[in-house]
């Protein structure tokens, strides 16, 4: 069967998945008889190129990589709209991956909004579209008989989502607890090793961890996404980010982290939902964590999520060292899933 897929965003993940998929090309023709075609990408700074009989990825990095813009890969008029540039695109299946809106998740859910009402399987990497809009997004693709998927949103390509919606079915999740913000893994893991919290914070911008801004992440922004998204489509409650009972970890100080030390425990940034009576109660906060959690060896920019269900108990899905690679990875399942 053959498909024809657009992006919306192709910074460094999109790309990964465009690689991914050349790469995987002959696999997916060979095992699930799937063929695809790119007919559509656009960007917010590099242009945009459009063609329903196909556009060479080749040629659209070649065009990155030399700072040209992919509009001299559109034929005919440029589309004024996203809504003209999707339906140009005739598109099967629209990846969405525009920066994250924390606070409406604007403009990725209108993105998969319009992709749905045109008859393609809307697929995201943006928390924000889960967040804000996963109840409505969902409604609409099962009433056009399509697929929204999010799989990367959170755990990067792990299958955390799918292992509930497909291995765990009449599963009621009642509890989870994780990491899942890098950044403040690592600084808290420096600070250990005898560095300041600005030395720290330094360090991952210089690697590419941190904005230059890194707010989101020490105040625990970042986390209270995660937070969010994950109790919202497995616990079923419309969870937002200033719903979260948020605290960073700004005021952790040399001397607590000596502390910890001292008592053989080390500081995490902790996410956690869990049932309250008839309410869900859902936490970012520095916690200490001794060896006997399964949170003390998370090390980097490894992530990990325990969830507790009412049939298997205590389950851990880890992801070690994630990258665009990754959650590409997850987009590409996402789009298996969807076809299939």
């Amino acid at each position: 069967m053959q498909y024809r897929l657009a992006f919306i965003g192709f910074g460094n993940v999109a790309q990964a998945l465009a690689q991914l998929l050349l790469r995987k090309r002959w696999e997916l023709q060979e095992r699930y008889d799937i063929t695809f075609s790119v007919t559509g990408i656009s960007t917010g700074s590099h242009g945009i190129a459009v063609n329903p009989n196909g556009i060479s990825v080749n040629a659209a990095f070649d065009m990155l990589h030399s700072q040209r813009s992919l509009d001299l890969l559109t034929g005919g008029p440029m589309p004024t709209s996203t809504l003209e540039f999707l339906e140009r695109s005739e598109a099967d299946v629209m990846f969405e991956n525009t920066p994250v809106n924390h606070a409406s998740g604007q403009p990725a859910i209108d993105h998969c909004r319009m992709a749905l009402d045109l008859g393609m399987h809307a697929i995201t990497a943006n928390k924000g579209t889960v967040v804000h809009g996963y109840r409505k997004l969902s409604e609409l693709a099962r009433a056009k008989k399509k697929r929204f998927l999010f799989e990367s949103t959170v755990l990067g390509g792990s299958p955390l989502f799918s292992v509930f919606r497909e291995a765990m079915p009449a599963a009621e999740l009642i509890y989870f607890q994780g990491i899942l913000n890098s950044t403040t893994n690592i600084i808290l893991s420096r600070m250990e090793r005898g560095e300041s919290f600005d030395e720290a914070v330094k360090y991952c911008q210089s690697i590419g961890v941190a904005e230059t801004d890194p707010s989101a992440d020490v105040d625990g922004w970042d986390a209270a996404i995660k937070v969010s998204a994950l109790a919202s489509v497995l616990m079923d409650v419309p969870t937002k980010p200033a719903d979260v009972d948020r605290t960073g970890i700004r005021d952790i100080t040399p001397d607590e982290i000596a502390r910890a030390k001292a008592q053989g425990k080390r500081w995490k940034l902790v996410c956690e939902a869990r049932w309250e009576g008839d309410n869900l109660k859902t936490t970012v906060a520095p916690q200490m964590v001794g060896v006997e959690s399964p949170l003390y060896g998370v090390e980097g920019t490894t992530s990990i999520v325990q969830i507790e269900s009412d049939v298997l108990g205590k389950l851990s899905l880890i992801e070690e060292d994630p990258g665009p690679h990754t959650t590409a990875y997850g987009l590409l399942a996402d789009f298996l899933n969807a076809v299939q």
